[in-house]
């Protein structure tokens, strides 16, 4: 099992964490938000962190008002800070340009310890040195891994659920230079299972599905209901050669060995790429943010 810290970031930093909150600098913007894995005691002192933060997230509350719900709340934002803001990443040849905003559900527009995902999709690709490798990104978000696969050549179809990430995920992508990624809207499930019908075949997918979540037409996602089968319909449209899958969790209590396991079952890869993702603190504390498995064939 790996353990992946992401490198090559210059524009982001965890600078602390601790009771269940983190410290991060994204860019010249510091933000204090809720992270659930932090259980530990903070290293600077409540003072520190009040004075760092140019932006803290607070908690709503839930339906019935008897626990705070840390995905959902406002930001408290200090006088004078952007609202809107870029970062850039880059990696090799890869050079990414990221709008970053204050949303409703506690995130930025980024999930930083992608990195390391996109550093393999892009070297993957490269890798296959053949023209037209076609990438299928799935709860695709605001793009970061759709990013890295068309800076390194492939033909990349984007899909999402929410029109407003999608069109989030598309000012990305002209941020950085790029063009001519395929967007889609749509339900995961549903994508996956005509594209096996109609006989489509991908060299790339990517998965990061949330632990709950809807489609356009209201369709509910339940990770451990369907993560299975989505995987089984995506092995379908995954091609047999000069392919790779990423799988990416996070969810309090899939392990990286579930993650493995699925893989193993469904795709007949003897030792996958498995571990957890995380970002270290400048106290030398890794703070877990996801697990993954993947392969490349």
């Amino acid at each position: 099992m790996e353990l992946l810290n992401p490198t090559y970031w210059t524009d982001y930093e965890l600078i602390d964490s601790g009771d269940f909150e983190k410290l991060e600098r994204f860019g010249e913007v510091i933000v204090a938000r809720p992270e659930p894995q932090a259980i530990w005691d903070k290293s600077l002192s409540v003072d520190e962190w009040g004075k760092m933060a140019d932006a803290r997230f607070a908690p709503g509350k839930s339906p019935n008002n008897a626990r705070t719900d840390s995905e959902k709340g406002e930001w408290i934002i200090k006088p004078g800070v952007k609202e809107k803001w870029f970062i850039e990443y880059q990696y090799q040849q890869m050079h990414l340009r990221f709008k970053l905003s204050f949303t409703s559900f506690k995130h930025v527009g980024i999930f930083p310890e992608q990195a390391s995902n996109w550093n393999y999709i892009y070297d993957t690709i490269k890798g296959f040195q053949q023209p037209n490798v076609k990438v299928l990104n799935l709860f695709a978000y605001t793009g970061g891994a759709s990013l890295a696969a068309r800076a390194a050549g492939a033909e990349v179809t984007h899909l999402d659920s929410v029109k407003q990430v999608v069109t989030w995920a598309r000012e990305n992508m002209e941020a950085s230079g790029l063009k001519d990624i395929r967007w889609i809207i749509d339900d995961a499930v549903k994508f996956v299972n005509r594209e096996a019908r109609r006989g489509n075949v991908y060299n790339g997918i990517i998965l990061d599905p949330p632990a709950y979540g809807r489609g356009p037409e209201g369709e509910m996602w339940k990770l451990e209901d369907g993560i299975n089968n989505l995987l089984k319909g995506c092995n379908q449209i995954l091609s047999t050669n000069n392919s790779f899958l990423v799988l990416n969790l996070y969810s309090i209590g899939f392990s990286a060995l579930i993650a493995e396991s699925m893989v193993k079952s469904i795709f007949g890869i003897n030792k996958p790429e498995y571990g957890e993702l995380h970002v270290t603190d400048r106290d030398f504390r890794r703070l877990p943010l996801g697990v993954f498995a993947r392969f490349k064939k």
